[in-house]
């Protein structure tokens, strides 16, 4: 049976009653909140980019774990227009609705938003991106039941080892659809996946073949994902691992295409070749660039990629692309520069990042921290802001412009950035620090007294941290707060409230 009833929603309708038109300086703290706007531009960019280069798209969406139930709403109705949930921008108004989900919570809540899309027409295809442990007789009925409730070609699943096969038999037997399988692929960054070429991926494509054949699943296609990625740091390098994702897939795609009984394989259905993390998913993006404008060595992995790219669609195989943090954005995507953060093709830049993290400043302490620098209290320690690094900076958060006077977004990457920053983090309490040179409110020390005035920050002050890692730090909330930055004069009034899904 479902689960979702075990971890009810905090009533949306009750949330917009009592915050939709207030100000971020009227509402608890600390608080998770969206830009609207830029949460648009992203999705809407990634479509464009995929429909441009002509990729199939598949969007995760275990970062915000939510999307909004068309209701009433407690806003002017030229903002209902404006007011979206962030599952339906991924997927864009047309064209195929593919989904990919990390948890079966994630699924079922997902479930009547894509039966809707199925009833109007749309082609729906939800993946389970978690391999199935046969013992696992909860997971096999929660997902039978989403099997049964989206028919044919409506469930895929992943598999990585042959013992995981009785379970997608049981969930054909039990749901009466024969389930998609994506066979996962290890490029690299040895999380999960059969490595091409190696025995255990050889017995399984020949098992997946049999098992096709009889009806019992559909061999959609190969599924890989760079989490490696993340170590990109410009351009060249994020397309670099695009590539390999590619040409790792090809390997097995030839595997598959030259066994012997490739020929149930239907020409009308071709092996989806699936491959993103946001890091090389975006990057995609370089190939837009007018090759005049591009640098030699970007110029030289987008070739190579074209090429590999080229084998795919010779070969009679589909490319698809999949992402899930690329939505909010966070500093760590910043940190890869896979695409440009400066000059007319700049794609890349602070003003991109959607999810910021409201806190309240509670004390000063002047002179404590390095040089002479002060630190700040503020309330929002790990579980509001989660404890993952970034490898560009030691911080776990850096401090946006807003609120904080005379202060500008950035114009340069978080490895050279110069300001406030989270320099350290316990459950509830969240230190800031300096990252750079202090020169002080007069070139020396702060007077003991100091309220944070003279530096910039104060007791008392609101202010927004970009989180490191969107997906982790959005755990900690119950909900988002929405806000639209293009509402001028109106920047920070509330316009939706979107709870977050809760559970395994």
């Amino acid at each position: 049976m479902a689960t979702t009833s075990l971890y009810p929603l905090t009533d949306k309708e009750e949330l917009r009653k009592h915050y939709v038109g207030k100000s971020l300086n009227d509402i608890p703290a600390p608080a998770a909140i969206f830009d609207l706007s830029k949460l648009k531009n992203n999705c809407t960019r990634m479509l464009e980019a995929c429909e441009q280069l002509d990729f199939g798209w598949r969007a995760h969406i275990k970062t915000h774990k939510s999307y909004h139930v068309s209701a009433t709403i407690y806003v002017p109705a030229d903002l209902f227009r404006q007011t979206t949930e962030l599952t339906r921008l991924q997927v864009g108004p047309t064209g195929p609705v593919n989904i990919i989900v990390s948890t079966l919570i994630e699924a079922e809540n997902i479930l009547p938003l894509l039966l809707e899309y199925k009833e109007h027409g749309r082609a729906v295809n939800l993946l389970y991106s978690f391999p199935i442990s046969p013992t696992s007789n909860s997971t096999i009925q929660r997902l039978s039941v989403l099997a049964k409730g989206l028919g044919p070609h409506g469930l895929s699943l992943m598999i990585d080892h042959p013992a995981q096969i009785p379970a997608i038999q049981a969930i054909r037997t039990h749901s009466g659809n024969a389930p998609d399988l994506f066979l996962k692929i290890d490029m690299g960054g040895h999380r999960a996946g059969v490595e091409p070429g190696s025995a255990v991926c050889n017995s399984l494509i020949s098992s997946l073949l049999s098992l096709h054949s009889a009806g019992e699943i559909h061999l959609l296609g190969l599924y890989s994902h760079a989490g490696q990625s993340y170590s990109s740091t410009s351009r060249a390098s994020a397309l670099d691992f695009l590539r390999q994702e590619f040409e790792a897939l090809l390997l097995v795609s030839i595997s598959i295409t030259s066994h012997p009984d490739s020929g149930v394989l239907s020409p009308e259905m071709p092996l989806v070749l699936s491959v993103g993390a946001t890091p090389t998913t975006t990057s995609v993006r370089n190939l837009l660039i007018p090759d005049l404008e591009t640098p030699a060595e970007e110029a030289k992995e987008i070739a190579a990629l074209r090429a590999t790219l080229k084998t795919i669609r010779d070969l009679g195989c589909k490319v698809e692309i999949h992402a899930g943090v690329y939505p909010t954005l966070d500093v760590q995507q910043l940190a890869t520069h896979s695409l440009p953060t400066s000059g007319p093709h700049a794609m890349l830049t602070w003003s991109d990042l959607a999810f910021t993290v409201l806190a309240e400043v509670s004390s000063f302490y002047p002179n404590r921290g390095p040089g002479g620098s002060p630190e700040v209290l503020v309330g929002a320690g790990c579980i509001a802001l989660g404890r993952e690094p970034c490898k560009a900076y030691s911080g776990w958060g850096i401090v946006s412009p807003w609120g904080l006077p005379g202060a500008q977004t950035p114009t340069v990457g978080p490895e050279e950035y110069q300001g406030w920053i989270v320099t350290k983090a316990s459950q509830e309490h969240g230190t800031l620090g300096w990252m750079g040179k202090w020169e002080g409110s007069g070139g020396g020390k702060t007077d003991a007294l100091s309220d944070g005035s003279k530096e910039g920050i104060k007791i008392g002050a609101r202010i927004r941290i970009w989180p490191n890692h969107a997906c982790i730090t959005g755990v900690g909330f119950g909900w988002y707060f929405v806000v639209d930055s293009t509402r001028e004069g109106k920047e920070d009034e509330i316009i939706d409230v979107w709870p977050r899904w809760r559970g395994w």
